[in-house]
């Protein structure tokens, strides 16, 4: 039974490291893929004398805040139709109300 134990203990023991060492692995995949070690795909941000302007310079391409500004603005307007976001409420209202009523039924 002891060699059982430790035996057991051992095992639990390795997957727990090798879960760990599997999501530091992804974890550091990840950052090289986004690029966040690659200088050329940071941002470099500034504020002017007023400190209300900000530049940014993104893939080597500059943008002012009047741009950012006005592509706000601009999907503001459009107030797009985002298909997921409504099905996601419709499923969680759904989820809600179904689980309202199970516990319902339950403490009556």
């Amino acid at each position: 039974m002891k060699m059982f134990m430790l035996k057991f203990f051992c095992i639990v023991s390795l997957m727990f490291i090798s879960v760990l060492a599997g999501m530091q692995l992804a974890n550091d995949g990840i950052h090289k893929m986004k690029g966040y070690d690659d200088p050329n795909f940071q941002n470099a941000v500034a504020l002017n004398d007023n400190g209300d302007h900000v530049k940014a310079t993104f893939l080597g391409n500059d943008i002012s805040s009047h741009d950012i500004d006005e592509k706000k603005r601009k999907l503001e307007e459009i107030s797009a139709f985002n298909l997921f976001s409504s099905m996601g409420k419709k499923v969680s209202e759904g989820v809600s109300s179904a689980s309202e009523k199970l516990i319902n039924l339950i403490t009556e």
